[in-house]
């Protein structure tokens, strides 16, 4: 995965060549990534959904994350970026199905890497249950939900922390419930400003 071929732009989003994932991230070029979230309209409250990420995942194991979220590759479309759902999720989604929010330049900076990414973030109405999803064990241990609304007021300070509610498989391959308050430190740390600016559109786009 780390000599993985990426495309990477300057700040004005311009293509300046291609390198490999590794040094995408050591250096911190920009580069193009594929985002979706879930929401799902449940008895007048739109509920978000959140994967938990791998324990065994190089980068930010056992985090609340996207839904289904991936890099692009050097020859890859961001129709392309679609395969990451079923990917991760093991359900089948047609590019089609999805809404176009918005493209966000975000930053996470760490000591061993800076993932400076061009996200094009996309919307999925969600009718499936959880039973539905069948995730991809090597980068995804969990799939839960919370509502929209508290997640927001999370990111802008209203609240502390937020429920989240659906599974999660164990190291042995059981599947249980997981029914848990959360903070803000349970969470990829994106930047703050992605955040709200991301659930503030899907809370938009859902008013329409």
């Amino acid at each position: 995965m780390e000599d993985e071929q990426i495309r990477i732009y300057d700040h004005n989003r311009k293509s300046i060549g291609v390198t490999t994932r590794k040094e995408v991230h050591s250096v911190g070029y920009w580069h193009e990534v594929f985002q979706c979230w879930f929401v799902r309209r449940e008895n007048g409250i739109d509920y978000l959904y959140f994967q938990l990420r791998s324990d065994v995942k190089k980068d930010y194991p056992g985090l609340l994350d996207i839904t289904a979220a991936g890099h692009l590759s050097a020859d890859e479309s961001v129709e392309d970026g679609v395969r990451e759902i079923e990917e991760e999720l093991g359900i089948k989604i047609e590019y089609k199905e999805l809404i176009p929010l918005s493209i966000i330049q975000a930053s996470i900076k760490r000591e061993s890497m800076i993932d400076n990414e061009i996200a094009n973030v996309f919307l999925y109405k969600n009718d499936k249950p959880f039973d539905a999803f069948n995730l991809q064990k090597e980068e995804v241990a969990g799939l839960v939900r919370a509502d929209l609304n508290d997640v927001y007021d999370l990111w802008i300070g209203k609240r502390e922390a937020v429920n989240v509610q659906g599974f999660k498989i164990t190291n042995n391959g059981e599947k249980v419930e997981m029914n848990e308050t959360v903070h803000k430190n349970h969470f990829v740390p994106h930047e703050d400003s992605y955040f709200r600016t991301v659930f503030k559109e899907i809370k938009q786009q859902l008013s329409l």
